[in-house]
């Protein structure tokens, strides 16, 4: 038989692609969940409560039409911009074209990253927040562009930080990359923000890429703003929303990107290329969703309120450190001493699955700036959460009886670990 001299080689972009670092935490879920465990997952921000009724029910009706089923437009349906673009009318006070500058995406995530193919190329820079979602590093990367993590956890300095990055890189940063609410750190901001980040988009010519995934979910009267809002914002960015969140239509796949014209048809060129468009009976229902269910979406937030004030008085009355989100769908919180000082953020969250069946994202998986911390989900019932504090809590009460067990037994001083 001949030798052969085939082998599969991945591109350079996938070899810049780190090790997954949820991978040991998803495969002991998966282990667990097989074994038949019932594991508290918080870990990811994956909407538990379904859809308004009337959602799922023009879904059925559109799915039953049968010119719903052949290929749609890359760009979505004119009727399903124009009620997008109404509703940054109504909440925002921004105009939108609906022709031209608002475009329908498969998820935030898939317009995003495709807008990175659009807008990045070899030597091109990007600054990005950390701790950083994850798709906002790696879609830049998987341009074959380069990444800037700016911390974001104080305000001010994250802005004279943008601008110090522009004045000292060469060339100059591309693109900037914001979100708020924040994912993970569930940080917010106020609309004087965008003022300046407007000023110094156009001081250096940076392009501007709001995500603003977590728009709908909000508590306590605060409203996050919007980029868009921003004056002069269009003339220098887009924004991504979407209704995986508010309207719990994940798994719909239903996003828009919204803004700047010529970034908006940098996304459509792409995007004309990879797909069709999403089944267009989605796009019919997402109407009705954008146009009829408003009520439905500020009562989910009430309910993610709700789950809110559980977890952290729960993680409280452990002795834990966690700030208070005004929006977002995570718990953004201190891994507690000693397990700060003897356990990366992975391991902890090893733990507490293993130990504790409780699933949790450490904030190394985040990026750097994210070791020390764990991402908790809001996405179980109140129930399941107040499960969830217990079960943590025996968890870590076991490891520190059996350490200073341990430690008596050496005949040294035992150390209280609690």
């Amino acid at each position: 038989m001949a030798e052969s001299n085939f082998k599969v080689e991945w591109a350079p972009r996938v070899h810049r692609l780190p090790p997954y670092l949820f991978g040991r935490i998803n495969a002991l879920l998966y282990q667990k969940r097989r074994a038949g465990q019932d594991v508290i997952d918080m870990g990811m921000g994956n909407p538990s409560d379904p859809p308004d009724p009337a959602v799922i029910s023009k879904l059925s009706e559109a799915a039953s039409d049968l010119t719903n089923h052949g290929y749609s437009k890359a760009n979505g349906i004119l009727n399903l911009r124009r009620e997008h673009t109404s509703k940054y009318l109504r909440k925002y006070g921004v105009r939108l074209d609906p022709e031209t500058e608002s475009i329908v995406c498969l998820g935030s995530k898939e317009g995003f990253s495709h807008m990175c193919l659009a807008l990045m190329g070899a030597g091109d820079t990007a600054i990005i927040p950390a701790p950083y979602f994850p798709a906002h590093m790696f879609a830049v990367v998987l341009a074959s562009g380069n990444v800037v993590a700016l911390d974001v956890s104080n305000t001010e300095k994250y802005l004279s930080n943008i601008a110090y990055t522009c004045e000292h890189f060469y060339p100059r940063p591309k693109l900037l990359i914001i979100n708020y609410p924040h994912n993970p750190s569930s940080m917010t901001v106020e609309p004087e923000f965008f003022v300046d980040v407007v000023r110094l988009a156009k001081k250096y010519g940076l392009m501007v890429i709001s995500d603003f995934a977590y728009a709908d979910v909000a508590y306590d009267g605060y409203v996050p703003p919007s980029f868009l809002s921003a004056p002069g914002a269009k003339d220098v960015g887009v924004e991504f929303t979407t209704m995986s969140k508010g309207y719990n239509m994940a798994g719909w796949r239903v996003g828009f990107c919204s803004g700047n014209a010529d970034m908006v048809k940098g996304l459509a060129t792409i995007k004309g290329y990879y797909d069709y468009g999403m089944f267009q009976a989605i796009q019919v229902a997402a109407i009705v969703a954008l146009r009829d269910t408003e009520a439905t979406v500020e009562k989910q937030s009430l309910i993610y309120q709700g789950r809110r004030d559980v977890l952290i008085d729960g993680l409280r009355r452990l002795g834990w450190t966690a700030s208070v989100p005004k929006a977002g769908m995570f718990v953004w919180a201190k891994i507690p001493e000693p397990w700060a000082s003897r356990m990366t953020s992975i391991d902890f969250a090893m733990h507490l699955l293993e130990h504790g069946n409780v699933a949790v994202s450490p904030g190394a998986g985040f990026g750097p700036v994210g070791e020390g911390y764990l991402r908790m989900s809001l996405v179980e019932n109140e129930a399941r959460l107040r499960q969830a504090i217990r079960q943590i809590g025996a968890c870590l009460d076991r490891k520190v009886s059996s350490e200073s067990a341990a430690i008596d037994s050496k005949g040294q001083v035992a150390k209280q670990l609690t």
